[in-house]
């Protein structure tokens, strides 16, 4: 029976051997190689190549993974009942687990293959399931987060965790261990170089896999086992797609309400409709005829973001386009950030005094409104690390009771304990109002329901928006 030849080259797999006896590269979706002679594909195909491979019996040198040595990783966690459903659904899609007739256990590279998405709300304890999934499959591990904070909260969870050292891509340093974090961004650099030195990869916030860049980082990686995890998964059909072939499907999903109450703190929903001023209303209203009267005698039909993305190309070349697309925005500001809004803002931060509170805007000029007028820090993405750092602190030791933000607290950051959030404007994006919500669901002390108010600009299309995201 003829054999086949599996190595790692680059973020791809490539195979040598002659077809038949039960090696036909073409049932095996890899393509020929003029090159080499021999055929290739993505790392990502590593496991589905190495099952197929198995059924057809033939015979395999396999020197694709080059995994270092794992001491006995434990955590100290114990998982609560949700969330050991959620890690045994993930592990019963082990992609390995029905060919031990045809491929014994011991001649895999890894135990286990499994794969897919677990969606649970913020404030859930998903990196306590992605503890333990690394716990049981005791491979050399990435995992891969958007941001520089969750890069340092990982590490520092995993060191205390499982006592070992872990390796950083990021923040200034790029240092390989058998337990490595990544950001994103630095593991869009480095995962050619380094995708056959983990047999599990975890995705924090998977829903970044969706973009067209960041999806290669998962493209280039061998690693047979594959974790997304994400509070919402909420992305167009074709990026669902994406993350599915790359990572695996959604497994298990868990609402915000089937833990409210008992592992989350319960909750109320409060939609505030304000008015605009007569010269609001005259503002908004011209600046949104500007932008109705020239998709009305345009081409241009806005049905998805992509047909948005194609306005803002067009802005580039026609005037009228950007004059409308420029309107559009103005409108969108107005209603966002209307008078009437702060006024409510104010008897809402007047009526939970000595509560935390955190107001979520959609612009900085919004949140640094926020700031003066009512005298409490603000976080952008202008703010620094240091400030952002301090302002936090504060916030959770109760110098601070208040703090308002655009977008940076949404996700990605370890935000203290709050009892109310004030939703002063945002996208209809329904992830990013469950991240919102998640921020003050940590249970409470003394047992208390955690308050979320939504602001709305009444008769605008932030009526619709608001809809939109529930």
């Amino acid at each position: 029976m003829s054999g086949v030849t599996l190595r790692y080259e680059d973020g791809t797999i490539a195979l040598a051997g002659q077809p038949g006896d039960g090696f036909d590269p073409e049932s095996l979706g890899v393509d020929a190689d003029a090159r080499t002679g021999g055929w290739r594909t993505s790392a990502h195909r590593y496991a589905d190549v190495r099952v197929r491979l198995a059924a057809t019996g033939v015979d395999v040198a396999d020197a694709v993974l080059a995994l270092d040595a794992t001491s006995r990783s434990s955590t100290t966690y114990e998982l609560r009942p949700y969330q050991r459903a959620a890690l045994e659904d993930w592990l019963a899609t082990d992609r390995w687990a029905d060919l031990a007739d045809a491929w014994h256990p011991a001649e895999r590279p890894v135990e286990r293959a499994p794969g897919g998405v677990l969606e649970l709300p913020t404030g859930s304890g998903k990196t306590v399931i992605a503890l333990h999934a690394i716990e049981r499959l005791e491979v050399p591990t990435l995992v891969v987060v958007p941001t520089i904070d969750l890069l340092e909260q990982w590490t520092e969870e995993l060191e205390r965790e499982f006592d070992v050292p872990v390796g950083r891509f990021g923040g200034g340093e790029q240092r390989r261990e058998a337990i490595t974090v990544s950001t994103y961004d630095s593991a869009y650099l480095k995962a050619d170089a380094i995708g056959d030195r983990f047999g599990l990869v975890v995705f924090d916030e998977v829903h970044h896999l969706g973009g067209e860049g960041f999806r290669e980082i998962a493209r280039l990686l061998a690693a047979p086992a594959r974790l997304g995890l994400t509070a919402t998964f909420e992305r167009p059909d074709e990026a669902h797609e994406v993350v599915a072939e790359l990572v695996g499907p959604v497994v298990h999903r868990v609402d915000v309400d089937e833990l409210a109450g008992e592992h989350l703190a319960p909750y109320d929903l409060k939609r505030l409709e304000v008015g605009l001023t007569p010269e609001e209303r005259e503002e908004y209203e011209a600046h949104q005829k500007i932008f109705t009267d020239y998709l009305a005698t345009s081409s241009v039909r806005l049905r998805s973001g992509s047909d948005y993305q194609e306005l803002v190309k067009r802005s580039g070349s026609d005037p009228r386009a950007r004059e409308a697309l420029l309107a559009k925005q103005r409108a969108r500001e107005i209603m966002m950030g209307s008078e009437a809004k702060l006024d409510a803002l104010e008897g809402i931060l007047d009526a939970h005094r000595g509560e935390r509170v955190i107001v979520f805007t959609a612009f900085n000029d919004l949140a640094y409104d926020v700031s003066e007028r009512f005298l409490i820090p603000a976080i952008t993405h202008r703010t620094g690390t240091a400030e952002r750092r301090e302002i936090l602190e504060r916030f959770r030791e109760g110098t601070y009771t208040r703090v308002a933000s655009s977008n940076v607290l949404d996700e990605g950051v370890d935000v203290p304990d709050a009892s109310v959030a004030v939703v002063l404007s945002g996208s209809g994006s329904e992830r990013e109002f469950t991240q919102r919500l998640g921020r003050i669901l940590r249970p409470k002390a003394d047992g208390g329901r955690a308050l979320l108010y939504e602001v709305v600009s009444g008769e605008t299309a932030e009526e619709r928006v608001a809809e939109r995201r529930r």
